[in-house]
């Protein structure tokens, strides 16, 4: 397995990959878990050659704190990625992967306003503009995201069809614990005790009730509510627990019920 901190090093290893191989990416910001080990697996199927980016990216932060306190946890994420098979690990600075220091940057001007993005200005621009570079970078045929991040998702995509790049998005469902809470690496800030009252996010979540209803629900229970809000066929939330800002989505039925 590589592991390239330079983006000469990475362009001389993905220009000798002959381009009757295909090759496919797994973007993360490292704090690997079993949800990122599941899209590394079904990247590992459906390619030739498997790469991820361990990259924690300041510029979708618009708290400092919450960037300061992301989980910085290399040799774990180097040894699961060994284990998983991955070929390569693009391991950039900051630096390297901004050498204009973040003037120039990839707008979306509605769904990136709405849910996470009405509550975290600037985040999307953020995302996109280091996915497309991730992906011209890496140069994969198939780029591989979780649903758990669903508006992420659809962003990623929409940006993908709209400048006619040549990879397809591969959505990957939502891995989660024993008690449903959607894996993240935030997880790993929880205090024990917020840890056990997070079981309640999803419980409450997959209510068949409106909304409105579920964020009230939510709110008794303890969690401070971002939004409870349908959108496009998902039912989408975003809450605080203790110090620590939790997201999940679930599908919509016909009928507006629920898993």
């Amino acid at each position: 397995m590589k592991i390239l901190n330079s983006i000469s090093a990475w362009q001389k290893w993905r220009n000798a990959i002959p381009p009757t191989q295909s090759v496919g990416l797994v973007p993360t910001m490292g704090a690997l878990h079993a949800g990122h080990q599941s899209l590394i697996r079904r990247c590992r199927q459906e390619n030739d050659i498997c790469t991820i980016s361990l990259f924690v990216n300041p510029t979708q932060f618009n708290d400092q704190e919450d960037l300061a306190n992301y989980p910085n946890t290399f040799e774990a994420d180097r040894k699961l990625c060994e284990d998983e098979g991955v070929d390569a690990i693009f391991f950039p600075d900051y630096n390297e992967l901004y050498p204009d220091d973040y003037r120039y940057r990839v707008s979306e001007s509605e769904v990136s306003r709405l849910l996470c993005g009405a509550h975290r200005p600037g985040h999307f621009d953020g995302v996109l503009s280091v996915v497309m570079k991730l992906l011209n970078l890496a140069r994969p045929d198939r780029a591989y995201f979780g649903e758990k991040d669903w508006q992420q998702l659809q962003l990623v995509k929409g940006m993908v069809e709209a400048f006619f790049m040549p990879v397809t998005i591969v959505g990957c469902p939502t891995v989660r614990d024993t008690d449903q809470l959607a894996l993240s690496s935030r997880n790993f800030r929880l205090s024990q005790v917020d840890r056990q009252k997070a079981a309640g996010f999803p419980r409450i979540l997959s209510t068949q009730a409106p909304a409105e209803q579920v964020a009230r629900l939510l709110e008794a229970d303890g969690f401070a509510v971002d939004y409870v809000q349908d959108f496009k066929g998902r039912r989408c939330a975003a809450i605080h627990c203790g110090e620590v800002r939790l997201i999940d989505n679930l599908p919509l039925y016909e009928k507006g019920e629920h898993i």
